[in-house]
């Protein structure tokens, strides 16, 4: 578990020195998990177009926070759990609207179905997978809706296992989430063995946060990204990233490079 605490001092604007108002804002623990090259942990940094735009977020808002980069099923718990705990980036869906209260959206992403590039599947729609075994990430929100529309999924407790069964045959599609430009393909040595399908939707990516933050500080981080979108900051960093080049991962390392899960 990669740790990130960051103290950035300062109450919320304008409440400083008035007698009456609330005192500083809750320390923020936010929750997330490696996804390159959204969100990467460097020692003790997280890193990344997802982690950089938090901490941006967290500047401009002069909140205090941590960072915890875990396993996305313990993530997500984390965050419904803990009264002060956040995640991102979460994929917001009519199922998880009422758990959370919502900033964002901070990502984009295409949600996948990966075959092997020496079979012919002839997908045009999600339903023409109906019957085929799809390997998916256990506790991942593609392994939910798949599973809420009854196709047939195999879950895995590593993403990174569903190249390798697809590659034996244990599974016929593997559904995960591909960022333009992010390499994972590449990185784990399965490009021209693997080839994206079919993509069965487009979602965006927030930081999800528990329904007992105050009202004022999701508007307050709300403001702030607006502002980021506004003056081209998120922009910028995202284009930090376009380059970037995949290191080798270790076997069974999570390498999803899904913007939002």
């Amino acid at each position: 578990m990669v740790k990130q605490l960051l103290l950035v001092a300062g109450l919320l604007a304008g409440a400083h020195g008035h007698a009456g108002l609330p005192d500083a804002p809750p320390q923020l623990f936010i929750t997330t998990e490696h996804a390159p090259p959204a969100i990467m942990a460097e020692g003790e940094r997280v890193l990344g177009y997802s982690s950089d735009k938090i901490h941006e977020i967290m500047a401009r808002t002069g909140l205090t926070y941590s960072i915890d980069v875990l396993p996305w099923k313990r993530a997500y718990t984390s965050a419904v759990q803990r009264p002060n705990g956040c995640v991102y980036a979460t994929t917001r869906t009519p199922e998880r609207e009422a758990l959370f209260k919502w900033v964002g959206p901070t990502d984009e992403g295409a949600w996948v179905l990966l075959g092997r590039a020496d079979r012919n599947y002839q997908l045009t729609t999600l339903e023409d997978a109906r019957g085929l075994r799809i390997g998916t990430y256990n506790g991942d929100v593609r392994d939910d809706y798949l599973r809420a529309r009854g196709f047939t999924v195999d879950p895995a407790p590593s993403d990174l296992l569903n190249p390798q069964k697809l590659l034996m045959n244990r599974i016929d599609l593997w559904a995960t989430g591909l960022r333009p430009g992010g390499g994972m393909l590449e990185q784990h040595g399965f490009a021209g063995k693997i080839v994206p399908v079919l993509i069965f939707n487009r979602v965006k990516g927030y930081l999800a946060c528990n329904r007992a933050v105050p009202d004022a500080l999701i508007d307050k981080m709300n403001a702030a990204l607006d502002a980021m979108n506004r003056d081209g900051t998120a922009r910028r960093i995202e284009r930090k990233y376009d380059n970037w080049t995949p290191r080798k991962a270790a076997d069974g390392e999570g390498a999803q490079a899904a913007p939002a899960r």
